[in-house]
């Protein structure tokens, strides 16, 4: 696997679209290759951020959020979330990078991996290819932060191996890989964390990834998804003091 970050121009809210950085940094694309892309970047390209003076965070995160363990049960004054069917510290909101706003996930992360992939296809003339919107997130007891795929297209996230056989011949029975997870974390820390200004990453050389040539359907995305009562950490997530909304 070859993964390349790609430098592009100082990103600023509301100054030009995510189609127009991806033209204007990147010549050319080649044929089953990934483009992972910041999620930052892609909500300062569509507006999805707020000023930070006279906002309150809190208020902001409660907004976001579609459940919530309140602030007070964190010793770091953190909140713990869950947005779009992920855990997330604080709904995802950032500051950092954003000259003074508030910077949400996306409205609408599967819709923006969409149009994103669809301009791929037609700008680039490609036929394989693929698209992950990026955040990064922490570990339950492991310090540092790694990447994550929020939202993709363009390939089977899912690479069920359920039914294949070991090395020693034993059934596997539960063996799932989660491909745009795997090809985020690889993405985000050439990406990286602070002033390297390189939002978006290409992946290559990247066999096992099963292209498609059209959006996840509805099926394909709930399959992605556990319920609480049915996750192995539920004795962990379901008995945390959640504040529901939904």
């Amino acid at each position: 696997m070859k993964v390349t970050a790609v430098k592009t121009k100082l990103i600023k809210a509301f100054e030009c679209s995510m189609e127009d950085v991806i033209s204007e940094s990147i010549e050319s694309v080649n044929e089953r290759s990934v483009m992972a892309i910041s999620s930052k970047v892609i909500s300062l390209c569509e507006g999805n951020v707020l000023p930070v003076e006279g906002i309150s965070k809190d208020r902001l995160i409660e907004a976001e959020a579609d459940s919530y363990i309140p602030k007070t049960e964190s010793r770091y004054g953190v909140f713990i979330t869950i947005k779009n069917g992920f855990i997330a510290p604080s709904a995802g909101i950032d500051e950092s990078n954003t000259d003074g706003y508030f910077v949400m996930w996306p409205k609408d992360p599967q819709q923006s991996a969409n149009r994103i992939w669809n301009f791929l296809r037609n700008r680039y003339k490609l036929q394989n290819t693929g698209v992950i919107i990026t955040d990064s997130t922490t570990s339950p007891l492991r310090w540092g932060v790694t990447g994550r795929a929020i939202a993709h297209c363009g390939f089977k996230s899912l690479n069920s191996k359920i039914g294949y056989k070991d090395l020693f011949n034993r059934t596997l029975r539960q063996t799932r890989i989660d491909v745009a997870n795997a090809l985020a974390a690889s993405a985000v820390i050439c990406m990286g964390e602070s002033d390297e200004q390189t939002p978006v990453a290409i992946i290559e050389d990247i066999p096992f990834v099963e292209f498609q040539n059209h959006e996840p359907s509805p099926e394909e995305l709930a399959q992605l998804k556990i319920n609480i009562e049915d996750d192995l950490y539920e004795p962990l997530i379901g008995r945390a003091p959640w504040i529901h909304k939904k």
